[in-house]
C-alpha cells in the first residue's frame, strides 16, 4: 500500500513551513516513529515521524516552502524492515566424553553457527549537535555517537573540536586573507523575529529604565546553600530564580506591569506568566514558566532548565512559547554590561539582567568593592508611567538586595507589625 506523507497542522496561527533537512534518503526503509525530516516554522522547528514502516520516497527538497497537507513524501508499507542477521561461530566441546580416535585423528571439536537477530540502526545526530557542527564545519561523518542507539550528542561534536584544534593551522588561515563571502537563506524564524521586533519600535512608544543591584546578599545565599539545593532538587541554584521572584512579587504591586494593549481596553494579569529568553543556534526564542508566582525556588529552577534544554535542541512545543506576561532576559550571561532589551510583544515591560563586575561603590560614607550588576526595564510608556516603571524597578533592587524579603515581596518585619 501506498501512503501520502503530508505536512501535519502544526498550530492554529501557522499555514506555511519549511522542510530545512531531511533526516532519511530516499529509498529507505523506516520504522514506526522514526523521525524523517525537519520542519522550520516561524515559531519552533518540529520533527516529523513516520507514522507506519515501509520503503520511503522523497518527493520534495530540503529547503522548499511549503503549505499545510502538502505532499512531501510518499511511504511503501508493503516493505518492511528486516532483521539483519549476524553469523557467530562458537566451540562446542564435549567435556565429559574423551575424544575418540579415528584413522590417527583426533576428531575437531564441532563448530555451529548461532544466528542472531539484530535491527541496524544508522548513527543519528540532535538538531542541536548538528548546529554547531555545521557552524564549525565538522565532517559529521567523522563523529562516532555515544547517545542511545549511536545518537552523536552535543558533547561529541564539542570534544571533536576540542582534540582537532590545531594551533598553526589556524594562523595559516588568518595569514590567508581571504575576501570571500557566501549566501544563507534567512529562516522564518529569523523572519519573525526581525518583522517583531521593527513592529514593536514602531509600534509601541518604547523607554528604558535603568538601576544597579548589590548582589552581595544572593552570591552568599547561593554559596552557602547551593551545594544541598543541589543534592536535594537536583537542579543547580541559579540567579535566574531569584529575578523571577522579586518580579512576580514586583508584578502583582504594579499590575500595569503585567498588563497590555487589546485594541480599547487594556488586559490587566492576575497571574505571572514569565517569558524566559533562550539562545539557540537558530536564533532567539522564549519560553513561559507559567504561574512562577505560586512556584517554589526549586520548581522554577526546574522549569528554566527543562525549557532551555528544549529551546537549545530544538523540541520546544508552541504551547511552551506562547503567552507569557512579562519578560526577563540575561545579556550578562554573554558578558553583556548594559543594554536596552526590546519588548516581546504584546507584553508591556521586559527585564534586561547584565553581567556581574565588581565595582566600587559607597556604602556608610566609605568606598567599597562590590559585585554590582546594571539592570534594565524597557516598557510601553502608553500603558506604563515613568513613575511605575521606576518605582517597580527599585522594588526588584530591594528584593534582590534582601533575599529575605522575597518570600512576601516586603520587608518581613513590617508584616510582623502589621505596617
Amino acid at each position: 500500500m501506498i501512503l501520502e506523507l503530508k505536512v501535519p497542522t502544526i498550530g492554529e496561527s501557522i499555514n506555511e513551513v519549511t522542510l530545512s533537512k531531511w533526516l532519511v534518503k530516499d529509498g529507505d526503509i523506516v520504522s514506526i516513529d522514526q523521525s524523517l525530516c525537519e520542519f522550520e516554522s516561524d515559531k519552533a522547528t518540529l520533527e516529523f515521524p513516520a507514522e507506519k514502516a515501509g520503503k520511503i520516497k522523497l518527493l520534495v527538497k530540503e529547503e522548499t516552502e511549503l503549505k499545510i497537507g502538502d505532499v512531501i513524501a510518499t511511504l511503501d508499507t508493503d516493505v518492511v524492515p528486516e532483521p539483519k542477521v549476524e553469523t557467530i561461530t562458537t566451540e562446542k566441546e564435549n567435556k565429559t566424553e574423551a575424544p575418540e580416535k579415528q584413522d590417527s585423528k583426533v576428531v575437531e571439536p564441532v563448530k555451529e553457527e548461532v544466528k542472531i537477530s539484530t535491527e541496524e540502526h544508522a548513527p543519528v545526530i540532535s538538531p542541536l549537535a548538528s548546529n554547531i557542527a555545521k557552524e564549525n564545519k565538522v565532517d559529521i561523518q567523522k563523529l562516532s555517537g555515544t547517545g542511545s542507539s549511536g545518537k552523536i550528542t552535543k558533547e561529541d561534536v564539542l570534544n571533536y573540536i576540542k582534540r582537532g584544534v590545531d594551533g598553526k593551522e589556524i594562523v595559516k588561515n588568518l595569514r590567508k586573507n581571504l575576501r570571500t563571502q557566501h549566501e544563507e537563506k534567512v529562516s522564518k524564524l529569523r523572519k519573525t523575529i526581525a518583522k517583531r521586533l521593527v513592529g514593536v519600535k514602531n509600534e509601541t512608544a518604547m523607554l528604558t529604565t535603568f538601576n544597579e543591584v548589590d548582589m552581595s546578599a544572593i552570591m552568599a545565599i547561593r554559596d552557602k546553600h547551593k551545594v544541598n539545593f543541589e543534592k536535594k532538587f537536583g537542579v543547580g541554584l541559579g540567579f535566574m530564580s531569584f529575578f523571577v521572584k522579586a518580579c512576580c512579587n514586583a508584578l502583582m504591586e504594579f499590575p500595569s506591569v503585567n498588563a497590555y494593549f487589546n485594541e480599547d481596553t487594556i488586559i490587566f494579569n492576575d497571574y505571572c506568566d514569565i517569558s524566559i529568553a533562550v539562545s539557540t543556534p537558530k536564533g532567539l526564542v522564549v519560553p513561559v514558566v507559567r504561574n512562577a508566582e505560586s512556584l517554589s525556588m526549586a520548581e522554577v529552577e526546574l522549569t528554566i532548565k527543562s525549557l532551555a534544554v528544549k529551546g537549545r535542541d530544538g523540541t520546544l512545543s508552541l504551547e511552551e512559547m506562547q503567552g507569557g506576561t512579562f519578560t526577563i532576559t540575561n545579556g550578562g550571561v554573554f558578558g553583556s554590561l548594559m543594554s536596552t532589551p526590546i519588548i516581546n510583544a504584546p507584553q508591556s515591560a521586559i527585564l534586561g539582567m547584565h553581567k556581574i563586575q565588581e565595582r566600587p561603590i559607597a556604602l556608610n560614607g566609605q568606598v567599597v568593592i562590590r559585585p554590582m550588576m546594571y539592570l534594565a526595564l524597557s516598557y510601553d510608556h502608553r500603558i506604563i508611567d515613568g513613575k511605575e516603571s521606576v518605582s517597580f524597578l527599585v522594588r526588584v533592587k530591594e528584593q534582590l538586595e534582601k533575599p529575605e524579603n522575597l518570600l512576601f515581596g516586603f520587608d518581613n518585619i513590617e508584616l510582623l507589625l502589621a505596617l
